[in-house]
């Protein structure tokens, strides 16, 4: 797949570059620019991410760091199962637990989110960062509902992360999963005062809370392009109107003649 001339590889994390050094110094250039271009395109474009992906598999299968961008792009093409086979690679290559949400994911998206409340419970959790932890309740919880145990899930999310006033990376979805169960639980007046919180947390717009809250307290947006097109049309078919009267009236004036 072709690589656009401004990637060099170097863009990598250390971390990965570091992990490629292992390999032939032109075979490494060329999985770090496949790498590059999965992370540049994954959110995006997923299904242009899945196909350097696999080239950089193809080259450096043996890669950890390749092995987790494998499985990332599989995920977000929603090929569940072929995700969980290249995390699972990839955890085996570096032993880190790191992957262990995100893998439990996959098992909700197979269908099974027994399995996944089995890995919420195991000890890979506890080697899991504050992070990693709270990643891994929000999982729990989808599974929960998954299985339709929606005071459960709730349960699930009540935590000292969701508690505290500190904000996090995580806070604006913790929130956000928690207004979302309340919502589903019926319970609107807890799940609209979620919502605002988790607005007030989300600095980068990673969720829809805004449009939510929005849609709680009965707001409808007009989009502004919308409505002046809307206009634009309008005043057009009273152009059009008044010249067929002035047209009919001319034609009147003739026959008079």
């Amino acid at each position: 797949m072709p690589i656009p001339e401004d990637v060099t590889g170097e863009e990598i994390d250390k971390d990965v570059r570091q992990e490629l050094q292992s390999l032939p110094k032109g075979l490494a250039e060329d999985v770090a620019k496949n790498l590059v271009m999965v992370a540049r395109l994954i959110d995006e474009d997923p299904e242009g991410a899945y196909g350097y992906s696999k080239v950089a598999l193809r080259l450096a299968s043996r890669v950890a760091a390749v092995r987790e961008a494998g499985g990332f792009a599989a995920y977000a093409n929603q090929k569940y199962a072929e995700a969980l086979a290249e995390f699972r690679a990839a955890r085996r290559m570096s032993g880190s637990a790191e992957l262990w949400p995100v893998m439990a994911d996959c098992e909700r998206g197979l269908g099974r989110p027994e399995k996944t409340l089995d890995m919420a419970g195991a000890p890979e959790v506890q080697k899991l960062d504050k992070a990693g932890q709270v990643e891994m309740r929000l999982v729990a919880a989808g599974a929960r509902r998954d299985m339709g145990q929606l005071d459960a899930a709730i349960v699930t999310l009540q935590s000292p992360e969701l508690a505290s006033n500190s904000l996090q990376p995580w806070t604006a979805r913790l929130r956000y999963a928690y207004a979302d169960a309340l919502l589903a639980a019926g319970r609107k007046d807890e799940a609209r005062e979620w919502f605002a919180k988790a607005v007030e947390a989300d600095k980068d717009g990673s969720t829809d809370a805004s449009d939510r809250l929005a849609e709680l307290d009965g707001v409808e947006f007009v989009d502004a392009f919308e409505e002046s097109d809307e206009a634009d049309g309008a005043e057009a078919e009273v152009e059009a109107e008044v010249e067929v009267e002035a047209e009919v009236e001319v034609e009147a004036e003739d026959d008079k003649d």
